[in-house]
């Protein structure tokens, strides 16, 4: 009851609650653009790993923290030094490595040592190291390379680590709010196709909008989030909120029947229903958000927290925005109101429902292919790899194998009081490791005869610190690959047996780490968001069997979703599979609790099984139908258009496990319903209801 008079009293004042709906606006906007957006995933490994604290000992003992590999082609010697001196003036470039930082230009190229020679020299092309005073990630060093850009011209290419997230940045301000408009209108269709009134989808869209952005906004107080949280945000949160949407007006027009001279009364009760029925279903879908966050990949924990907070949000705006919108419009929805375009389901229903062994014989052939296929889809830990060919960083990394057959430069970071004779007899041993090209140490600029008092102050002071000395080691290989993932280990093991304290650092070692640390945090997840969705449903329905029926049923269609790449020959960016799971899980699950509630009131009301399963399917079909749909409007038209695969991926998935969640659920979860029928009875508190119970008892 103390709901329902809190329903009234939204009704009632109605316009403050619009009027409140709107002001929201202002600060949630502020909070938007106040939030940072990280675009650099490999920043959320944990900050205990060795090749995070390295990165941060570059920064505080050099003044570094990042630095791109630069090709330049068919250039005279004089040319590359004046573009050299161009790049050393761009601001937050700290230094600029190259061939005159250890000769003299009038020294002919064949004059100097062969290892040297490699590094810098293959035929017309030369390379430069350009070293940052910021992070991979920083704005500083984004600035940098865009500069540096615009300095180069068609002979010159800039690869490495900061370009990738320079053109990942890039793409993502375009595209993102064009994810939005996308999700939306798509949206907008299947609930027209759904819906009785034109005007009914405008509202909803209206009050998940603001839920959106009052999520967004809220954001702020995180400091920051990544540009793959605030891509799915949006999206996400319109397509698993929009039920809540649907089923408060589908319960206030069942309370206008009741009230009918009392609109506000019909409110009252429909708010308090919808509550009811919200608060529950959206424990689910929060729960499986909220799994993320035990990752030790941080990302998780960004995606996790904003996702529950979004569908928190959402509720809250279900019962107090919305109902305050359809009062507000309620004579437009009359005048707009339509015969629904998707007529009767019962045939449909029926059919299934009668032939509910053939789904279970589907179900069985279907379940070894699904388990295989999703145990052995090929994962990519590669960010570059998630972006078009054709923009920048990629054309430039490509430059850069195809002239050195570098793909990657390590860094070694070891004692600089080491002995110099150790530090050579280090380098010449990592230089022999498979796939290394070439190593520039202090020890190979130095030779044999020239003292160190020779080396120039700025190279000096680029490879030493007061503590420190560095090596870059150049690899032919390609990140997050099996093979440099070997090399960095053999490399590593000669630096600790040089150096217990010595680190091996990168792109590739951190990538290395990222790959090791998401397989665990995989696991974690999956595990967490099955054990705690598996209690929320246990204690709903307070029994043992349903729980593991439920999950059984969203976990095939899960491992189907996943065991699709496989068969198709593709691979998912590693984010794209540690998400999906809880995701899928999370917010599909609800589809399955529908029917199961109904299910329970039915054998609870005396009918018999079949009678049972029959009507619970029967009614709960075209809420299922136009859940799924929904969701799966918003994350397909966005994965059609993202070109940045890690969104494009998860979206894909997402729209796919939306439609084989809810075919599954349509055609397994009655058939299992059937089969498990007895025990389901036997193994749930009060599951039949006294009336059913007395009934059992006369037929016995």
């Amino acid at each position: 009851m103390k709901m329902v008079k809190v329903g009234k009293w939204i009704a009632k004042h109605r316009i403050l609650m619009l009027i409140i709906g709107c002001l929201l606006i202002i600060p949630s906007v502020i909070g938007m653009a106040a939030t940072k957006v990280n675009y650099d995933l490999l920043s959320y490994l944990p900050e205990h790993l060795e090749t995070v604290k390295g990165q941060d000992i570059l920064v505080d003992e050099y003044g570094m923290g990042a630095f791109s590999m630069v090709v330049v082609e068919n250039m005279e010697m004089k040319d590359v030094q004046k573009l050299e001196e161009k790049f050393e003036q761009v601001n937050h470039v700290k230094e600029v490595l190259w061939y005159d930082d250890v000769a003299d230009i009038s020294v002919p190229v064949e004059m100097i040592p062969e290892k040297l020679r490699k590094a810098f020299y293959n035929g017309d092309a030369t390379m430069m190291l350009v070293l940052f005073d910021n992070t991979t990630s920083s704005d500083d060093s984004m600035e940098a390379i865009e500069d540096l850009r615009k300095i180069a011209n068609e002979q010159c290419f800039i690869g490495g680590m900061t370009g990738v997230v320079t053109d990942i940045k890039n793409v993502a301000l375009k595209e993102l709010p064009v994810y939005v408009v996308i999700a939306a209108v798509l949206s907008l269709v299947v609930i027209e196709l759904t819906s009785t009134s034109f005007v009914v989808p405008i509202l909803f869209l209206l009050s998940i909008g603001l839920a959106i952005l009052y999520n967004l906004g809220s954001n702020v107080f995180l400091g920051e989030t990544s540009y793959i949280t605030k891509a799915l945000t949006a999206v996400l949160q319109l397509g698993v909120t929009m039920d809540y949407s649907i089923f408060l007006l589908n319960s206030f027009e069942e309370n206008k029947k009741r009230f009918p001279d009392d609109k506000e009364r019909a409110m009252g009760h429909a708010i308090a229903n919808t509550f009811k029925s919200v608060a529950g279903s959206s424990v689910t879908t929060v729960a499986g958000f909220l799994a993320l966050c035990v990752m030790t990949f941080a990302l998780g924990r960004d995606l996790g927290i904003v996702m529950a907070k979004g569908v928190l949000i959402g509720v809250v705006c279900c019962v107090t925005v919305l109902p305050a919108m359809v009062l507000v419009f309620d004579k437009a929805i009359e005048k707009t109101r339509h015969k629904p375009l998707i007529k009767s389901l019962d045939k449909p229903s029926a059919f299934i429902t009668k032939h509910y062994k053939v789904w279970v014989v589907i179900f069985l052939v279907l379940l070894f292919p699904s388990i295989y296929g999703n145990n052995h889809t090929q994962i990519y830990y590669n960010i570059a790899r998630s972006l078009p060919s054709t923009l920048d960083c990629n054309v430039a990394n490509d430059e850069v194998k195809a002239q050195f057959d570098v793909s990657n430069m390590h860094i070694v970071m070891m004692d600089r009081d080491m002995d110099s004779k150790q530090k050579k007899k280090m380098m010449e041993e990592i230089g022999n490791v498979k796939g290394v090209k070439s190593t520039i140490s202090m020890s190979s600029l130095l030779g044999p005869t020239i003292p160190e008092s020779m080396i120039p102050e700025n190279l000096r002071s680029m490879l030493q610190s007061d503590e420190y000395e560095l090596a870059f080691v150049s690899s032919e290989y390609e990140s997050a690959t099996d093979e440099v993932n070997e090399q960095v280990k053999a490399i590593d093991k000669i630096v600790k047996s040089y150096d217990k304290d010595g680190m091996v650092i990168g792109e590739a070692p951190l990538m290395k780490d990222l790959q090791d640390v998401t397989d665990a945090d995989l696991v974690n997840v999956n595990v967490l968001s099955i054990g705690a969705i598996f209690i929320i449903i246990l204690l709903i329905f307070k029994s043992i069997s349903l729980p593991i029926i439920l999950v059984a049923v969203i976990e095939f269609a899960i491992m189907l979703n996943m065991a699709i790449p496989y068969y198709q020959g593709t691979s998912l960016p590693f984010v794209a599979s540690i998400v999906i799971g809880a995701i899928q899980l999370g917010a599909t699950v609800d589809y399955a609790i529908l029917m199961t509630t109904r299910y329970q009131k039915e054998r609870q009301n005396g009918k018999d099984k079949k009678e049972a399963i029959s009507i619970a399917h029967k009614t709960s079909m075209p809420s299922i139908i136009s859940s799924g749909l929904s969701f799966f409007a918003t994350t397909f038209g966005v994965a059609c258009y993202s070109q940045v695969e890690m969104i494009g991926s998860i979206c894909t998935l997402l729209a796919r496990g939306a439609i084989i969640s809810m075919v599954v659920v349509l055609l397994v979860l009655p058939a299992m319903f059937m089969i498990f029928d007895k025990l389901i009875c036997k193994t749930s508190i009060g599951f039949l209801g006294k009336k059913a119970k007395a009934q059992t008892s006369e037929a016995k």
